[in-house]
């Protein structure tokens, strides 16, 4: 229902009967995905850092094919994200028995649709990296041909992930996800050690464990999702598919899964203009890319949350609480944003020693992390995680079309006039990327004071 009366209006005690989420509810939701992002790229950076022992060729090859490997998490964890908007309006609207047929739903779609990507990648490995990356040295190129393959071989178990990890948080359950992302990182990190500097795998080192970790963490959080004792779960007997739950999980993966695509695709053909500059300009990319995630953490937490939270006060049909819940995550997402970033820029000097790269590159990859995480202070929550209030208000297609204006005409078009015909090269592209930021927050801010996302969530009478 729609309260009447507005949450400043009630007292303390009145406005904790009504509040779907108390304080203690959003610390449990938010700060075990806080330490499950903060992981995820800390285990990144040392991927980057022990990989950079076997030579600049390899660390660029990883570089390049992780550009591309995002394109296609980006588009399960899409799919994922429209499970999870479907099933946090069910248990808004305290329907238990739809929330359980959605999540039912979402994790075999996920995972046919995975094996299906994963096929692809496979036959035409050869032709996607010198479509996306267009001539590079040979060097790099086996080593991102090695890459690809067995990262290839891991989709499946990461949609199964991410879609059962969409479920928990939906349930608000976000610590069950931080103990098997623990567990994924900790089998990840030991298997680098072991395949790189004992077995001296090469770029296979990184790319193997990386596989056995993804299949490990997706069965267990599966299982897990059938105790019956959870908010939702996972039923047994045979599986059909229920077109009526399916599509309205695509209604919302779908807008979502290609504004995510292109996005990461126009990333991918950006890193294809740095491909051009040399192994210098791809190595410092790939390495401010590792640390650029850093900054991010607050930020891809909040995302996380935001879909939770605001998909069960839709389907509360409560627009006070939407409102009052977007701005509560908002404000901590530009508070804790700006203490992260701060930090990192204090200790960047240091940071960047621990990779052992060549003076060249260290020096740009400074310049380049402090473009991004300078900037993603002001920018960042505004252009990526307040779009994830709308989609958990069904306004996805205005994201997506914004989303893809701006990466089409502003961080490909502009990546081009200013790295290459100016050429600052790698440092044009990334200034690019903030003229992208800027457009993005002027019209979500916007989108989001014009009040036209009530329509779309049945919250407009």
């Amino acid at each position: 229902m729609i309260y009447q009366k507005t949450l400043a209006g009630v007292g303390n005690k009145a406005m904790n009967e009504e509040m779907l989420f108390r304080k203690k509810d959003l610390q449990k939701l938010i700060v075990p995905l806080l330490f499950e992002q903060a992981l995820a790229i800390t285990v990144g950076m040392a991927d980057t850092m022990m990989i950079s022992s076997v030579g600049e060729a390899a660390v660029s090859g990883v570089s390049l094919v992780d550009m591309f490997n995002n394109l296609i998490i980006s588009v399960l964890a899409a799919l994922s994200t429209g499970g999870a908007v479907v099933t946090s309006q069910y248990i808004g609207a305290k329907n238990r028995e739809a929330a359980c047929r959605s999540a039912k739903q979402l994790i075999y779609t996920a995972c046919i649709f995975a094996v299906g990507i994963s096929m692809i990648v496979i036959l035409l490995r050869r032709s996607i990296l010198s479509l996306f990356f267009g001539k590079i040295e040979a060097d790099v190129m086996q080593n991102a041909l090695i890459y690809l393959v067995i990262s290839a071989f891991s989709f499946p178990f990461l949609a199964v992930y991410n879609a059962s990890a969409a479920l928990f948080r939906s349930m608000g359950n976000s610590a069950v996800t931080l103990k098997v992302s623990v567990l994924m990182n900790i089998i990840n990190i030991l298997g680098n050690a072991v395949c790189i500097y004992g077995l001296k795998m090469g770029v296979a080192g990184v790319a193997v464990p990386s596989l056995v970790s993804r299949a490990v963490a997706g069965m267990v959080l599966y299982f897990l999702l059938k105790n019956p004792k959870n908010m939702i779960y996972l039923s047994r007997g045979r599986f059909l598919f229920e077109w009526d739950v399916v599509k309205k999980i695509l209604f919302i993966g779908i807008p979502s899964g290609i504004e995510n695509g292109i996005f990461q695709l126009g990333r991918v053909l950006v890193v294809s203009i740095i491909a051009g500059f040399g192994t210098v300009q791809i190595a410092a990319n790939g390495v401010a890319n590792s640390l650029d995630g850093m900054g991010c953490i607050v930020g891809q937490a909040m995302n996380l949350a935001m879909i939770t939270v605001i998909g069960r006060c839709v389907g509360a049909q409560d627009e006070q609480q939407v409102r009052y819940y977007t701005k509560k995550l908002m404000g901590i997402t530009y508070l804790y944003t700006a203490i992260v970033n701060s930090l990192i820029l204090l200790a960047l000097p240091w940071i960047l020693s621990l990779y052992g790269l060549s003076e060249e590159t260290t020096q740009l990859s400074y310049i380049l992390v402090m473009i991004h995480n300078g900037m993603a202070i002001l920018l960042w929550p505004a252009s990526f995680v307040l779009p994830n209030m709308l989609r958990a208000c069904n306004d996805v297609k205005y994201t997506m079309v914004i989303a893809i204006f701006s990466m089409i005409t502003f961080r490909i078009g502009l990546s081009y006039v200013i790295g290459v015909y100016m050429g600052f090269m790698a440092i044009g592209v990334w200034i690019a990327m903030v003229i992208d930021w800027i457009f993005r927050v002027i019209c979500f801010v916007a989108r989001y004071f014009s009040g036209s996302w009530r329509k779309k969530c049945g919250l407009a009478v």
